[in-house]
């Protein structure tokens, strides 16, 4: 099984914890069989001294039994500190590491994939390893070391009846297992799958309803949920049923071998071979020993949902960014300035093959501190244009240079330091207001803070909440409203201070008094920018110094509004073509 290859290796950095946790373990099993196996042995003893009138010294069993007992509880309350330690920081480890892998390949590689889909990757499928070191690799190390030991420590006083404790712990460490592995196989796999499928159907449940509820599919959607509901808990069902009879199993094995050793061994003190003490002794020591394989069967039956899980997370990690990252360090470039020539480029298709050209041939020039405006239909290559800028696709053929050096010498993230991006979709994190600030300067002060809110105008109305700058947002920025949700995004991008700003539809959707606002403090983040914006609204366009329009990945046409009133494709795009002669343009040339 490759996959537990691989985890052993990620687990490299915690291998300390996770040998003092097996150490404790093991300590805590033989401490436990020590204080059973010993108990017996000394009461067994006292009541034949008793009734043969023998002297005995009880100082040091009793001492043995009592250190035992103080052993046991503390290696259990140790054994639970450690472990629980080691598994999370291998869960908080695996995370990073997985977030690592995963932010390269977005957003190019991650469009196949569903948001809940990737949440419960990143979630539940790494808390299923838990069960790896927890369940597996600790039990199985400490029922094959406490095995081999118990297996000579019962050798020492007789062979068949160590023979017979160890053809148990096989049986119940290994057959049972092995059983609980193959049985809970296929629904281990269904499980790991079926939980991320339900997942993403509560998810477009819950951001779709409106939809849902419009297209009359609201009980369509229901039904498709009940049924992986249903389907979940059967498979649940199964593998309980299956740990019960493990369990249950287990339990007959320790018994079986109770008997087994008193059936054995009553001859064997009849003959004076053993005696009495000795006895009762093994028995209760063959008894106790089941502690070390009664999770073995339990864990195996879990673990193909766990290696299901890994697999579904190197899947992901195992794949190759769609823009590589240059060998050698990123140029310094001489400017600011934007030269892009001849750009072509392609999405791929589902059968791998590109598709029609989503930009077929596209010359800009973007001097420093300029502006310029990008105009076009749904699906004319202006967002795809934008991805090529920050280097989330790679274009198929042509060239974008960044102040004379070509961007795809710049790896992502020192790329991404010269532009900043202000889109239609402003995402904010489930953190305060403060937090999500920070994200684009973790160095500012609050004076940075405040002076960026007042450019970008939210500041008093942060200033107004109860808990100004720590005011939690809620998951997607729920509890601001839209257009102020996009000054705060307005006012990260000013604390990034990058010289080249990307305007994606920054005020679609918005009502008038909310876009002049949110215009405002636009018009105050690109002063000294060099600034690229796609957009419709007619008040964004009106100080623009070029617009360019674009269809089906081309541009069609270039000039000022004034230049463009009169063209084809220009006028239509903005709702113009109907109302040149009637006035509609006529606020717009006086804005």
């Amino acid at each position: 099984m490759p996959e537990l290859k691989r985890l052993w290796l990620l687990f490299r950095p915690y291998r300390g914890w996770m040998i003092a946790g097996f150490a404790v373990s093991l300590l805590t099993l033989l401490a436990n069989v020590a204080l059973l196996a010993v108990s017996g042995w000394f009461v067994t003893t006292m009541a034949i001294a008793g009734a043969s009138g023998v002297a005995l010294s009880y100082l040091a069993p009793a001492a043995l039994i009592r250190a035992s007992a103080i052993a046991r509880t503390v290696g259990r309350y140790l054994e639970r500190l450690i472990s629980h330690e080691a598994t999370l920081r291998q869960l908080a480890g695996l995370r990073v590491w997985f977030y690592q892998h995963l932010e390269p390949l977005a957003p190019a590689r991650l469009q196949q994939y569903h948001s809940a889909d990737l949440l419960s990757r990143i979630r539940a499928d790494i808390d299923a390893l838990d069960n790896l070191y927890i369940r597996v690799l600790v039990p199985v190390l400490v029922a094959l070391t406490a095995g081999a030991g118990l297996f000579v420590f019962a050798a020492l006083y007789h062979l068949q009846l160590a023979l017979l404790l160890l053809g148990m712990l096989l049986l119940a460490g290994g057959l049972l297992p092995w059983l609980g592995r193959r049985l809970g196989a296929a629904p281990g796999r269904r499980l790991a799958h079926t939980d991320t499928q339900l997942r993403q159907l509560a998810i477009d449940g819950t951001q779709g309803l409106a939809e849902l509820l419009v297209y009359g599919a609201a009980d369509d959607h229901a039904r498709r949920l009940d049924a992986a509901t249903a389907a979940l808990i059967a498979d649940q069902d199964r593998m309980s049923r299956l740990a019960g009879m493990s369990q249950g199993a287990v339990g007959l094995s320790a018994n079986l071998t109770l008997w087994g050793m008193l059936w054995l061994g009553i001859p064997l003190v009849a003959d004076g071979a053993l005696a009495p003490p000795q006895l009762v002794m093994l028995a209760l020591l063959a008894l106790a020993a089941f502690e070390s394989v009664a999770g073995l069967p339990l864990a195996f039956q879990q673990l193909e949902q766990t290696l299901t899980a890994a697999r579904r997370l190197f899947a992901i990690v195992d794949a190759k960014p769609a823009v590589p990252e240059p060998a050698g360090p990123s140029p310094v470039p001489q400017n600011h300035a934007l030269h892009i020539r001849d750009l072509r480029f392609s999405y791929p298709s589902a059968n791998g093959q590109a598709s029609r050209p989503a930009l077929d041939g596209i010359d800009l020039d973007l001097s420093e501190g300029a502006r310029i405006a990008i105009v076009g239909a749904t699906g004319s290559g202006k967002s795809t244009l934008f991805h090529l800028l920050l280097r989330f696709w790679a274009a198929d053929s042509g060239h974008i240079r960044l102040g004379g050096a070509d961007i795809d010498a710049f790896h992502g993230e020192d790329l991404r330091r010269h532009i900043a991006l202000v889109s239609q979709q402003t995402h904010l994190f489930d953190a305060s207001i403060r937090d999500n600030l920070l994200l684009a300067a973790p160095e500012a002060t609050q004076g940075h803070l405040e002076a960026a809110c007042r450019t970008a105008q939210i500041h008093r109305f942060i200033e107004a909440l109860p808990e100004g700058y720590d005011t939690w947002v809620g998951e997607t920025g729920v509890r601001v409203s839209g257009g102020q949700a996009r000054r705060i995004a307005i006012a990260r991008a000013l604390l990034r201070d990058a010289p080249i700003l990307l305007l994606d539809e920054p005020t679609e959707g918005l009502d008038a008094a909310t876009e002049r606002a949110l215009m405002d403090a636009l018009h105050q983040l690109m002063q000294g920018r060099s600034t690229l914006m796609i957009t419709h609204r007619p008040m964004a366009l009106a100080d623009m110094d070029q617009i360019l329009v674009m269809d089906q990945g081309r541009i069609v046409e270039r000039g000022t509004h004034s230049e463009l009133l009169g063209a084809r494709h220009y006028p239509r795009l903005l709702g113009l073509d109907a109302g040149i002669d009637s006035g509609i343009h006529g606020p717009l040339d006086a804005a």
